[in-house]
Formats: structure tokens, sequence, C-alpha cells
């Protein structure tokens, strides 16, 4: 009777066997990515179930207690559950991310398509989207942030704002390669009309890119929000978020360095996870490193 696999061995067929319907294959590493990131947002999406304490809720009398039955990883200098805050924080954190990289990426297409096929509007996009990246991305964040007022809102545009230039760019570089292939002139010889052109024959061509980069837009988003926090020029700091909880235990760092650990590792983490992934998606979706390993 054949012996039983050992447990790593067995692991590793599990997230190495695992295959994609067109064959491709995922190994260890973006399983275990994709693992801790679907763990993260699921803590953030049920945190008000999870949280033992309302995480707004003050007790001057149980400050920068250590981890207890009922503070898992103790509290803050004001008496808060830090468990509670690092769970509710990534709902924010995320939702900031999630959202910055969504609306880049939308209105981004929608800009680089027009600017990837019209040669007389190209020119002038161009010129305003290099403006806004000749401009440091944290410093536009700041100031925008800045004139709005601290909000999530506020932090969202001023994080997406910089990023949309970079999507624009993409998507044209994509553009002025396919509007040259054939079909493309095909369907303008037929007379189809220029959005046909542009949803129907450009606009798939741009998706894969688009998928590797919202992902690393994702990761920055929620970096760049824990940046401003952290530098008070981000979310209120009455609102939980990863940036914010590490801004306010900075002063405690050496008495209690727990207040930074806890939301910098998810934090971390979550960076970590995404980028991983769109690795994965890039190496996945780019025919020309299948072509190569073929």
């Amino acid at each position: 009777m054949a012996a039983n696999p050992q447990p790593a061995a067995r692991l590793q067929w599990f997230f190495g066997a695992i295959a994609l319907p067109s064959g491709w294959r995922v190994g260890v590493g973006p399983m275990i990515a994709a693992t801790v990131l679907t763990l993260i947002v699921l803590s953030a999406l049920f945190a008000p179930l999870l949280a033992p304490h309302d995480p707004l809720a003050m007790d001057a009398l149980q400050r920068l207690k250590g981890p207890s039955d009922t503070y898992p990883l103790g509290t803050d200098a004001y008496g808060r559950d830090l468990m509670s805050r690092v769970l509710t924080g990534g709902q924010i954190s995320l939702f900031i991310g999630i959202g910055a990289a969504i609306v880049s990426v939308v209105i981004g297409l929608l800009i680089g398509l027009v600017s990837g096929f019209f040669r007389v509007a190209d020119a002038i996009i161009m010129r305003l989207m290099d403006s806004l990246m000749a401009i440091p991305s944290i410093l536009l964040a700041i100031a925008l942030v800045a004139l709005n007022g601290p909000s999530i809102w506020s932090v969202m545009g001023a994080i997406t704002i910089p990023e949309i230039p970079r999507v624009v760019r993409l998507v044209r570089s994509v553009v002025l390669s396919a509007r040259e292939e054939p079909y493309v002139e095909a369907a303008m010889a037929l007379g189809s009309s220029m959005p046909k052109i542009l949803w129907q024959h450009l606009m798939p061509n741009t998706l894969a890119p688009l998928i590797v980069q919202g992902t690393y837009i994702c990761a920055s988003a929620i970096l760049t929000e824990a940046i401003l926090s952290f530098l008070g020029a981000g979310v209120s700091t009455e609102i939980p978020t990863w940036g914010n909880i590490m801004a306010e235990g900075r002063v405690y760092f050496q008495i209690k360095p727990s207040l930074i650990f806890w939301p910098g590792l998810m934090l971390s983490l979550c960076i970590l996870s995404i980028n991983l992934l769109g690795d994965t998606a890039r190496d996945l979706l780019d025919p020309r490193l299948k072509k190569r390993e073929g």
C-alpha cells in the first residue's frame, strides 16, 4: 500500500497543479497571495461582525493595555480596541484603493482611446497628461486634499488624478499599434462608425494591460492613502484607516510597537499580495511571454 504524501508535498500539489481553462498554471506564490488577499478583504467586509468592540469607543482606564481576552491586540492611547480598529481600517483603505483603480482605469481608457485614434486630439491630450505627470504625485495629492479638506472622497480624487495620465499613455500606445491592423482598416473602409471601431475593435486590445495596470494602481492607492494619513493630510483622524492608526501610534512606538506593527503588517501583506497577483496576471495575459516560454 502506497504511503501517504507528506503535508508539504500535498500543499505543493494542491497549489501548483491548478490549471486554468486555457492551460495556464498558477504556482504556489500567487495562490498564497490570493488566499491572503481574500482573507484581508473578507475581514474588512465583515469587520462589524468580527470586531470585538466599537472601534471608536474610548476608555481612559484601558489606555495602552497589552493583549488580553477582552482586547486581543491590546488598546491604543485612547483606550480603543486595536483589533477592532485594524479590521475597520481595512474597509476604508481597500475602498479607496479599489475605487481609485476603477475610476482611473475607466477615465484613462476613454481618454486614451480618443488620444490614440484621433491624431488632432492626441497632441493636446498628451501635453495635458505630460503636465500632470511632471508634478510629483504625492505633492499633487497633498495639495488637492488641502484644497478640498480631509475626507474619503477628496483623498480618492487626489490619488486618482495623478494615476489617470499613466493609464492614458498605456491605452494610447496600445491603440496606436492596433489601429494599423488590417481588421481595423477594413472596418474603416466598410464605413463602420467611430464608436463601433473604438469599442468593438480597439478597446478589447486594451483589456489585458488595463487589468494588470489596475492591480498596480490599487496597491499604489492603498499605500498613498496610508502615506497621506500618516502625514496628517489624508482621511480625517476620526475615521480609522491603516495610515491613521499608524500615525497615532508613532508617538508611543517605543513603549508599544504593536500600535504600528499590526496595521503595518496588514498594509504590507495587502500591497504585497496585490502586486504579486498583478505580476502573475501580466505573465498570463502577455502573449509575448507565453511565446517566449513556448
